[in-house]
């Protein structure tokens, strides 16, 4: 028996014309902040980064492919990782989708991990993806844009990520929160890629802008943890739902690792 309020149809009309409103201020209160990303000062990137793709070893200037725009998630595979984040994974699975669509319209998406490239190609093979993807193996990229950390940062001086600084990691914790009120969430990310839970935080989701303007590159914005809610497609579905994220517990899988339901 539900619990949940039941109306008419005219009840519910009024209510979500009530809603719509609501609705519609958030719209244009999202417009006004996208507005303010844009507005963002540029900063100049001096660093000669170098990343391995399918197409060899290249700048960072080169992942543009001829568009003066990019976007960088940054998925968390480590080095020493066996498989990559499930998280970002869920969230690289809407990618496929919407990459060609940027693309014709100046803008290349790339994923950028610090694992080697062979790890990336292979885990992609395995997830059927076709979106760009990049290998910053031995390199200070990740580093520089806040999402990865030394084991030196994580244990003695605490990191710096999503714009606020964790206290050091003690060998008894459980791990930071990293996107959610879910506790077990390290844990259970580091069952799912083969590590401890300190390898598997020392890498972090995250994603960052850039352009290129007369052959200079420029870092334009970036954002983590929960400002990578809208670029997973699912929660955006979910919070249309009638029972919401309704989210206990880190219930997310690859996408081929749910068992399959009859019917």
């Amino acid at each position: 028996m539900t619990e949940h309020r039941i109306g008419t149809r005219e009840e519910w009309l009024a209510a979500r014309l009530k809603l719509l409103e609501e609705e519609k201020a958030l719209t244009r209160r999202s417009d006004r902040i996208a507005q303010q990303r844009q507005e963002l000062p540029w900063v100049v990137i001096d660093k000669p980064y170098r990343f391995e793709t399918e197409n060899g070893n290249v700048s960072l200037a080169d992942l543009f492919q001829g568009r003066t725009q990019l976007l960088v998630y940054h998925f968390m595979f480590g080095p020493d990782y066996t498989a990559g984040c499930p998280a970002c994974s869920a969230i690289a699975d809407g990618f496929n989708g919407f990459a060609v669509h940027l693309a014709n319209h100046d803008v290349m998406l790339w994923a950028i991990s610090r694992a080697p490239f062979g790890k990336l190609k292979e885990y992609k093979q395995r997830m059927g993806w076709t979106f760009p993807w990049a290998s910053s193996h031995g390199g200070e990229f990740n580093f520089d844009f806040n999402a990865s950390f030394t084991e030196e940062q994580q244990r003695e001086q605490g990191i710096e990520y999503n714009f606020r600084r964790e206290p050091a990691l003690q060998l008894s914790d459980a791990g930071p929160d990293m996107s959610r009120e879910m506790p077990e969430g390290p844990a259970s990310g580091a069952a799912m890629t083969g590590t401890d839970v300190a390898t598997y935080t020392r890498e972090r989701p995250g994603m960052s802008a850039f352009v290129i303007e007369d052959g200079v590159v420029y870092h334009t914005y970036s954002t983590y943890a929960r400002g990578l809610d809208a670029l997973w497609g699912a929660y955006q579905w979910l919070d249309r739902a009638p029972k919401g994220r309704n989210e206990d517990g880190m219930w997310w899988r690859r996408h081929n690792e749910y068992e399959r339901r009859a019917g």
